[in-house]
């Protein structure tokens, strides 16, 4: 059973995690990359729809984040099995994106007062989550412009980032009364 309301919140970050490393399995030219891609993007796809089921009060923001998910997985799935005209789920996945980031993106950080709340550990995996994230934009950058050591600034940021998302999974969740994020909840 797990310690937090939300429904198939691990095995989700799980299939993230495995998705950053088949993505950077795939950067490095490993074997098996791309059926590991397929399957974590298929995964990712499968729980969050069932977890969207399982929600009893569906919200705009809900509808939102689930056709992020449709369109984000859709399009990687595509994208492995080399379709060429993915162009409508990238859009899509940009267009949703911004809009749940418009309604929802930066409450994650806040409190439901819209202070503050986060302790010095939080803020130090905060850091590293977005230098893990400048580190994947500049290794992926670098290598659209044939730099040397793209491949190892790309492995560096995957790295960081899948570290933070099992970090996430395998630490006990903070015992909070009320929940401000909006999250689906367990029957």
């Amino acid at each position: 059973m797990e310690n937090s309301k939300k429904a198939f919140r691990n095995p989700i970050r799980a299939a993230i995690a495995t998705l950053l490393i088949g993505m950077a399995m795939q950067i490095l030219h490993w074997a098996y990359s791309e059926g590991i891609i397929f399957i974590s993007f298929a995964a990712i796809l499968v729980l969050y729809a069932f977890r969207f089921l399982k929600k009893k009060e569906k919200k705009i923001v809900d509808l939102i984040k689930m056709a992020l998910v449709l369109f984000w997985t859709t399009n990687g799935i595509l994208t492995i099995l080399d379709f060429t005209h993915t162009l409508f789920f990238q859009i899509g996945t940009a267009f949703t994106f911004i809009i749940w980031f418009a309604m929802e993106g930066t409450s994650y950080f806040m409190s439901k007062d819209g202070s503050l709340n986060n302790s010095m550990t939080e803020i130090i995996w905060n850091f590293v989550m977005s230098i893990g994230v400048i580190t994947l934009i500049c290794g992926g950058l670098m290598h659209l412009l044939s730099w040397d050591y793209s491949i190892p600034v790309l492995t560096l940021g995957l790295t960081i980032i899948t570290s933070y998302i099992l970090k996430d999974i395998f630490t006990a969740p903070k015992n909070n009364e009320d929940d401000a994020n909006n999250e689906e909840l367990f029957s």
